[in-house]
């Protein structure tokens, strides 16, 4: 009986081992948890928000993604921080903005997922939710497409967003991921469009 609980006991030490271990690999290969810090994202997400982002897949305009950036510090220093941001620019592409639209390549974009946030702030600040710019304005060097490995990304919260306009193009290689869907808060668990 003791011989037959200790093998009992030993699988159910094996089998949790291997959970663990398919779990890490699996995290660490195709999926990470992320938690949202700041307001560069509202309205579509709020600090505290918890995603998952796929490893694995490749974006395109209007994904949003998750990528290290070096911060610089008051010392001079840079610390990696990850940034959530939507792509809007991709490799070869023009991107400027004019009257509050978006051009991307000389085409017009409807950004309807800032619809509602757009209207409230235009309605009262009197004045355009995205402040026009190019992309040569606001690189550096200045450019005039985004460059071949590199996208050009911004928060969906464009007063309160420090992204493209602010830092440049991203590196393809600093992605962490593509936000697939929202696990937290309960009340807004949602795939990610």
């Amino acid at each position: 009986m003791a011989g037959k609980k200790k093998k009992e006991s030993w699988e159910w030490i094996k089998a949790l081992v291997i959970a663990v271990a398919i779990a890490a690999i699996v995290r660490g290969i195709f999926f990470a948890p992320i938690v949202v810090s700041g307001p560069s994202m509202q309205p579509t997400f709020f600090t505290g928000d918890r995603l998952v982002v796929s490893k694995q897949s490749t974006p395109d305009r209007f994904d949003i993604i998750v990528f290290n950036h070096n911060e610089p510090q008051e010392d001079g220093s840079t610390q990696e921080k990850e940034y959530i941001k939507r792509v809007i620019g991709l490799p070869g592409d023009t991107v400027e903005y004019k009257n509050d639209v978006l051009y991307v390549n000389g085409k017009a974009y409807k950004e309807t997922y800032l619809n509602d946030y757009r209207s409230k702030y235009e309605k009262e600040k009197k004045a355009n939710f995205t402040l026009d710019f190019t992309l040569f304005e606001v690189t550096q060097p200045h450019v005039k497409k985004v460059p071949k490995g590199e996208l050009f990304v911004l928060g969906d919260n464009r007063q309160r967003s420090s992204d493209s306009r602010t830092f440049g193009t991203i590196k393809q290689s600093d992605i962490v991921g593509k936000a697939l869907f929202r696990f937290w808060p309960f009340s807004k668990i949602s795939t990610i469009d």
